[in-house]
């Protein structure tokens, strides 16, 4: 397959990671002080904060090499390969974290937008968790397709 084909997809990988570095970088920050103000007898929520906030951003960015690890693999002809499935399986896990730790903050969040009195804050962390959940999901019957494909593959190509 020709490299020019999936060099699309690989720029949006990369365009896809750069926002949630600036996120991470310039907005995690004030949402954990802003938590500390609504809160300023709790200043362990904060550090609560952007430890769930930081810790989801490390399989998402996992979770985008492996994209670009299977857009690679597409490039030199190995998409029905083992190594395809085990990225697959890799993106599946990362969002299935993603939406785990999510979940785990929600009280936090839940707390902030009580106080705060902004009901979009829990909805923000919800979509965020069924967006994970969706990813995880779709990425799971991409990699149980692919294993199959591969099974059939090999059963043709020992019959031939």
């Amino acid at each position: 397959m020709k490299q020019g084909t999936t060099l699309f997809l690989k720029v949006a990988v990369i365009l896809i990671g750069i926002p949630v570095l600036a996120l991470c970088i310039f907005v995690v920050p004030e949402i954990a002080n802003f938590a500390a103000e609504l809160y300023p007898g709790h200043a362990y929520m904060k550090y609560l904060v952007l430890i769930d906030l930081y810790a989801a951003a490390i399989p998402f960015y996992f979770a985008l090499y492996q994209a670009f690890k299977l857009l690679s693999y597409i490039d030199r002809n190995k998409a029905f390969s083992e190594l395809s499935v085990k990225s697959l399986k890799n993106i599946k896990n990362c969002a299935i974290t993603i939406s785990s730790l999510f979940v785990l903050g929600m009280p936090l969040y839940y707390l902030m937008a009580e106080v705060d009195d902004a009901p979009g804050i829990i909805l923000i962390g919800l979509v965020i968790i069924f967006a994970s959940m969706v990813i995880a999901v779709f990425a799971a019957v991409l990699q149980r397709l692919l294993k199959e494909a591969i099974d059939i593959k090999s059963e043709n190509d020992l019959t031939v």
